[in-house]
């Protein structure tokens, strides 16, 4: 059975080294360069993990790596079922007798596919990060290796690269029409187009495979991507019990998007309908939705523990575009939409994030405080057209920097009304120039990234 193995493995290397990288939308993911350390690609199903190998295959090749110094392997073959991880070292042995010259003498890079298919890869992974001079990436598609659960396995040997949805100026780049210069150096008819880009990205998300389908393709696919990480990254994974309670939960989350949610009052609320579960088991749902990367939460800005713990946590998608499949208003939510995707554009950013809720009962979105060490109050609003939502927004703003009075204010907005009076302290910038980065903030990295075909 092991020559079997063997014989696929060489055949597999060879046609590694040989492939083309294929044409892939460029992806801005921030990728750690710590030595001696694996690179493991997490983040939602189909956001492009596997595009984002071959990404970083292809800036290798370009900054100078001769192409036999690159191997991607990919495990999920048929003909290698039931390998197991004694069996991994042929995969070493069969590169270096191909390529003698390369041990210990050079660098290679392995980029490993799907490994979470051969039962004990972590101990043969840290072992070659010990025993051989291979730069080593990881990435898969089974709820383990979507979550964080790969660093912990590999003892403190892996740092992440988040991969996430299509940014907005990485979807203009997928459709071919981003901007090559600062959003204020554009003419109005540019601008005009980028407004409606935006609208059409807040409406339809960022999911590489649901860009320009139509509005019954693309619901049916996404809610497909729902149900997959449903069933297998939390149903099958975690031994679910109560699998229509999380479903329910879900719907729940992913209805309210950008709003408040509460285990204690979604237990008081099942608990009405003669639904008897846990506090305890709800809370562990929640963790699950998180590690699958189908949601994330954001705690209170506060020192106490207990009133982290206490208060209501928000909810965002992981995409804008999750929200139409369970909003039942029928409507484009522009608002939920916008902030949704500026709470991910933080993320991006490398943002510690929490919402602020004064003394005097105002909220604001986010308190940033970004990789540079500054903070920012965050304000989201698709329009500030009426006095009155402006002035209130302005005003939550105001009472959130007495408790943080060195956090710059700025304040998100679809549209900026032609005449307004803003206070010296406050910023106001439409969505289009700040997802575009010209807001001077922390810009995501742009080294080796991902491509954006529809991938893992």
């Amino acid at each position: 059975m092991q020559d079997q193995y063997r014989q696929v493995v060489r055949q597999k290397i060879v046609d590694g080294l040989t492939g083309p990288a294929p044409a892939l939308t460029r992806r801005d993911i921030w990728l750690p360069t710590v030595a001696n350390k694996a690179i493991a690609v997490i983040g939602v199903r189909r956001a492009g993990k596997t595009s984002l190998l071959w990404q970083i295959l292809a800036d290798r090749l370009v900054q100078g790596t001769p192409r036999e110094g690159l191997l991607y392997f990919s495990f999920e073959d048929e003909r290698l079922v039931g390998i197991q991880a004694k069996d991994l070292d042929m995969l070493v042995e069969e590169y270096y007798r191909l390529y003698p010259q390369w041990r210990d003498q050079q660098r290679a890079t392995f980029m490993l596919d799907e490994i979470q298919v051969v039962a004990g890869w972590e101990v043969f992974a840290r072992r070659i990060l010990d025993s051989e001079k291979i730069d080593l990436f990881l990435s898969g598609s089974s709820a383990r290796l979507l979550s964080r659960e790969v660093a912990t396995s590999m003892r403190g040997r892996a740092m992440e690269a988040v991969v996430l949805p299509f940014s907005f100026r990485e979807s203009l780049r997928h459709a071919g029409c981003e901007p090559q210069t600062r959003p204020d150096l554009l003419t109005k008819a540019d601008r005009s187009l980028l407004d409606n880009n935006l609208r059409s990205f807040l409406e339809h998300g960022g999911f590489p495979e649901a860009q320009g389908l139509d509005v019954r393709n693309r619901t049916e696919l996404l809610r497909s991507y729902i149900d997959v990480v449903l069933l297998r990254d939390v149903v099958e994974r975690h031994a679910v019990s109560l699998p229509l309670v999380l479903r329910w939960m879900v719907r729940q989350l992913l209805g309210n998007a950008a709003g408040s949610f509460s285990v204690n009052k979604f237990h008081v609320d099942l608990k009405s309908q003669g639904i008897a579960v846990g506090k305890d088991t709800l809370h562990s749902y929640l963790g699950h939705l998180e590690d699958a990367f189908l949601v994330r939460s954001l705690a209170i800005a506060t020192d106490s523990e207990r009133r982290r713990r206490v208060n209501p946590r928000k909810i965002y998608p992981i995409d804008p575009g999750l929200i139409p499949i369970f909003d039942r208003s029928g409507k484009a939510n522009l608002g939920h939409a916008l902030e949704t995707a500026v709470f991910l554009e933080l993320i991006r950013r490398g943002a510690e994030l929490a919402y602020v809720r004064t003394a005097k009962g105002f909220e604001v979105d986010f308190l940033c405080r970004h990789v540079d060490g500054h903070e920012e109050l965050i304000q989201v609003c698709a329009s500030i057209d009426h006095p009155g939502t402006f002035a209130r927004e302005i005003r939550a703003l105001q009472d959130a920097s007495g408790e943080f009075p060195l956090a710059g204010r700025v304040l998100i907005t679809l549209d900026r009304p032609p005449v307004i009076d803003v206070p010296a302290d406050i910023t106001v910038i439409e969505a289009r120039d700040w997802l575009l980065g010209s807001d001077g903030g922390q810009l995501p990295g742009r080294p080796a990234a991902a491509g954006g075909d529809p991938g893992h």
